[in-house]
């Protein structure tokens, strides 16, 4: 292993040594050699570490955290322990195309701010199809809290970030770490206090390097609902957020969590919540009705139904990389 590799890679995981061994030998794949694979157990994990050793190479090593800490905690300690000047994440359920590092990197030399954030396109992988997220990149001068949060369909969102994505220089890392204990828009939470330094941009490369897997039958923390989390994380970050954007996020995103509670009550507060510190547009009023009087199995029908129109006619216009589908999970829809 190169004693100065310029990209370290970050893996949370625990107990899934099937799964970090395929994100591990996808990161050992890249065309871009010269990276070292971090992979930080939340707890110990002899099972996992065995079935990393058996890889044999070199470039792995594995960080058994004493007691458990979530994956924030673990991502804040693999950037602590990484040595490269750049480190990319990947979560443990996720792989990368082998071209994924090399092109971040060519991409980072184009910045015009000393610590790029530099993320890509990803396929969402699910049994019915492989679709493209994001829909769009953002445009020139959008405030990117909207450009997360805004919808400008009923059904789905444009904006993503997920973080088997990012690469961004490791002091970045460091000095801006992911918010332990938060169990949903994680990615969303760190890229805006990111982004928020004077020093940092976000980039994108246009192509899918990344394959999101979610087609797993296994619990995922980002199917979690816990609203009322989301709602205090939403209040305590509110200059993260333009008016528009906290809107959205309220209508759309933390509406989709509380639903299901069908009460009354939470309807009216998070409708006043929106109205009292955002800007709402119609469409998030209508997004918002949709969410709470739809069932959510007709309201994903619906979804499908339209999306898959706009993915069939893009597919036979353009290319695949024109359409996706809204995200289920550790989205920002």
């Amino acid at each position: 292993m190169s004693s100065d590799p310029d990209v370290s890679v970050v893996i949370p995981t625990l107990n899934r040594p099937e799964l970090a061994a395929r994100a591990v030998r996808s990161a050992l794949a890249q065309t871009h050699p010269n990276l070292e694979v971090v992979v930080v157990a939340d707890g110990p994990d002899p099972v996992t570490r065995e079935a990393l050793e058996a890889i044999g190479d070199e470039r792995v090593r594995v960080i058994e955290l004493p007691r458990r800490g979530k994956a924030p905690n673990a991502r804040n300690q693999g950037a602590l322990a990484a040595r490269g000047r750049w480190t990319a994440l990947l979560d443990d359920d996720d792989e990368w195309l082998p071209g994924k590092i090399e092109a971040q990197l060519k991409l980072a030399a184009t910045a015009t701010k000393a610590s790029p954030v530099v993320a890509t396109r990803m396929i969402s992988r699910t049994p019915r199809a492989d679709t493209i997220m994001p829909r769009r990149l953002p445009a020139p001068g959008e405030p990117l809290s909207e450009y997360f949060t805004v919808r400008r369909g009923l059904f789905y969102g444009d904006g993503f970030i997920q973080t088997s994505t990012i690469m961004a220089p490791t002091e970045l890392l460091r000095r801006v770490p992911f918010t332990v204990g938060l169990r949903r828009q994680q990615e969303l939470d760190w890229a805006l206090r990111a982004i928020g330094q004077t020093d940092v941009e976000l980039l994108y490369a246009d192509e899918a390097l990344v394959l999101w897997h979610q087609d797993e039958n296994r619990d995922r923390i980002s199917l979690q609902n816990p609203w009322e989390e989301q709602l205090e994380w939403l209040r305590a970050n509110h200059e993260l957020f333009t008016p528009r954007a906290y809107a959205a996020f309220t209508m759309s995103v933390l509406s989709s969590m509380a639903a299901p509670t069908r009460s009354g009550r939470v309807f009216r507060e998070l409708l006043s919540e929106a109205r009292a510190h955002g800007r709402p547009s119609a469409i998030d009023y209508v997004t918002f009705l949709q969410i709470w009087t739809l069932p959510p199995t007709l309201r994903h029908r619906l979804r499908d139904l339209v999306v898959g129109r706009r993915s069939a006619a893009a597919d036979s216009a353009a290319s695949a990389a024109s359409a996706a589908e809204e995200p289920r999970s550790a989205d920002v829809r």
